[in-house]
């Protein structure tokens, strides 16, 4: 695929290069900065944008800026964001657009390879990866006022990994369920958060904005 990468630390920058290439990757543009990013973005047309989310001059949500940006303007871009801490509002509007060609990873996971480059592919292919350890932690915060609190253990286990973007089948390997069950279990999660079926709205991204937002 063709990478642009938007990182202001020149030591993960020059890291993430390196594997992207030895991937047999193209990393058409390896940038300092957000501005320049979305200039890029347009001129290139990158498959995938990997942006960190705090970059120069402020370096508060500058990157988060443009990713929302780029995903306004070029929806057929994936872009996956790299954050240092769990940022549950960052998660939340950066999923606002939906949940297709869309990541949000800690930056601890680019260390682990292969989930890296696992949430590279899935975002290329028009999926979502949403880091696990932000899907945990959101479930440490929810309250008992939360809607999330009516679902079974098993039907907020299933939740979980919906929200790291994975797909029915998916979801199946991964808690050793049927594909029937995935799906029985999600429709009482839909039922419950009362999200129904309407024309022009995925329940899917539904419900993970609402796990995001809890």
């Amino acid at each position: 695929m063709r990478v642009i990468l938007a990182e202001d630390s020149t030591l993960l920058r020059e890291g993430l290069v390196r594997l992207l290439t030895e991937e047999g990757h193209e990393v058409v543009a390896a940038l300092g900065d957000a501005v320049t990013l979305v200039a890029e973005v347009g001129d290139l047309r990158p498959d995938v944008a990997v942006v960190d989310i705090r970059m120069p001059p402020t370096h508060t949500d500058e990157g988060l800026r443009a990713a929302v940006e780029i995903r306004e303007r070029w929806p057929e871009t994936g872009v996956l964001v790299l954050s240092q801490h769990v940022e549950r509002s960052y998660a939340a509007r950066l999923l606002a657009a939906g949940a297709e060609r869309v990541g949000y990873l800690l930056k601890d996971r680019v260390a682990q390879v292969e989930e890296f480059l696992d949430a590279l592919e899935r975002v290329h292919e028009g999926g979502a990866a949403i880091d696990p350890e932000v899907v945990r932690q959101l479930v440490v915060r929810s309250t008992h006022g939360d809607p999330l609190a009516r679902l079974t253990p098993r039907e907020r286990e299933v939740l979980e990994v919906l929200a790291q973007g994975y797909t029915n089948a998916a979801i199946a390997r991964q808690l050793h369920l049927s594909l029937s069950a995935v799906e029985k279990y999600l429709n009482a999660v839909f039922d419950k958060l009362e999200l129904r079926r309407a024309d022009g709205y995925s329940r899917r991204i539904l419900a993970v904005l609402r796990y995001l937002e809890s």
